[in-house]
């Protein structure tokens, strides 16, 4: 069961929809913020049960990283835009009251040759202070926000999340763990990637990369491309030189008990389009799972769209069009390597990740299913 959403909130609601603060008396609000290569998103929740609930949530495209693939730094529209946006989410975090936070920046600012300079700017302007993770933590909070979604039948399961600048890719083995106590196990991985309990076997991490290509960082390498499918080929065959020391790359995975868990927006939107939707529900797409094949027809119906038909197509949707393609050749590079007929998607990732963290480690979250 996917982490509960106010009735009618959906996955993104807009910035300008302020709900009621916390009532005192209740538990503490956790807060988490995901400021990555093209939005910045942060979500403020309370502990439920073995999950949590949001009361409210952020979500705006800032495209901190525009640019920042020939010039290695961050522009000075970008850096606007993105203080804008936070100011807001500064506002949420007051407004609330939050007691526990943890507001994280990524690939963008981990390559930026100015990132420090925009860290104190952004502490100056807002007040509020950013962390720059490194990959393994980003993928390990990828890792944990996707622990609910794992199958009863996994052994072998792929943690993938597509970002903007970057690709985490975790692989676990499972095959040990109890069924019943796969979730807490998974939950349980720290920071050296080994699980944090001792008490029964392990969730064992068989081996992680970070691939410096996102959707935004792919698209611009291949950008001076002109014709749409030749772009999207290279694409994906580029992306797929990058796996070549990931050691899974070279073992062939039997499609039985092997399962891949897809965090990103252009897996729900792949989703979103194979299921037909024109207006994108949350409660549909998470966890829905898609085969290989399935994923396949997606894929070829966007190329013969071309660039004029993703762009008028609402199951893309006007913000991801642009970035559907390079997100669609990762995408496609994995399942050539490693076919599956259980790819879940995940309409959730970092800020989950984080509030399942920072909950874990307060115990504040109790034990068994969502």
């Amino acid at each position: 069961m996917a982490p509960k959403r106010p009735k009618g909130a959906g996955a993104f609601p807009k910035a300008d929809v302020t709900p009621a603060p916390n009532p005192s008396g209740s538990q503490p609000l956790y807060a988490a913020l995901d400021l990555g290569t093209n939005s910045c998103r942060m979500l403020i929740a309370r502990p439920d049960g073995a999950s949590f609930k949001v009361v409210d949530s952020f979500s705006k495209s800032v495209q901190l990283g525009a640019g920042l693939e020939a010039s290695g730094r961050l522009s000075r529209s970008g850096m606007t835009r993105t203080i804008k946006a936070l100011r807001v989410c500064q506002s949420k975090l007051k407004q609330h009251k939050v007691t526990h936070a943890r507001l994280v920046a990524t690939e963008a600012c981990r390559r930026a040759k100015n990132a420090r300079d925009f860290i104190r700017l952004v502490r100056r302007e807002t007040g509020l202070s950013l962390e720059i993770i490194p990959p393994k933590e980003e993928a390990r909070l990828a890792v944990i926000s996707c622990a609910p979604l794992v199958g009863r039948k996994t052994e072998q399961l792929l943690v993938v999340d597509i970002g903007g600048g970057s690709t985490e890719l975790v692989w676990l083995d499972i095959s040990g763990v109890p069924k019943r106590e796969r979730r807490k196990s998974i939950m349980g991985i720290n920071a050296s990637f080994d699980a944090a309990m001792s008490d029964y076997p392990e969730a064992k991490v068989v081996d992680w990369i970070s691939v410096p290509l996102g959707v935004a960082t792919l698209r611009e390498q291949f950008d001076d491309v002109e014709d749409d499918a030749a772009r999207f080929a290279l694409m994906s065959w580029h992306f797929e030189e990058h796996l070549a020391d990931f050691s899974p790359y070279d073992s062939e995975q039997a499609r039985e008990g092997f399962q891949i868990i897809g965090t990103s927006g252009t897996v729900t939107t792949v989703a979103a389009s194979h299921l037909g939707l024109r207006r994108y529900d949350r409660n549909k797409v998470d966890g829905l799972a898609m085969s290989s094949d399935e994923i396949d027809v997606v894929i070829r119906k966007y190329l013969a769209l071309g660039p004029q038909g993703r762009r008028s197509d609402p199951r893309i949707g006007k913000d991801r069009h642009a970035l559907i393609m390079s997100g669609a050749a990762i995408l496609q590079a994995l399942l050539r390597v490693w076919p599956t007929d259980r790819l879940s998607v995940a309409d959730r990732g970092l800020r989950e990740g984080l509030l399942y963290a920072q909950m874990n480690a307060h115990g504040v979250l109790e034990d068994g299913p969502e």
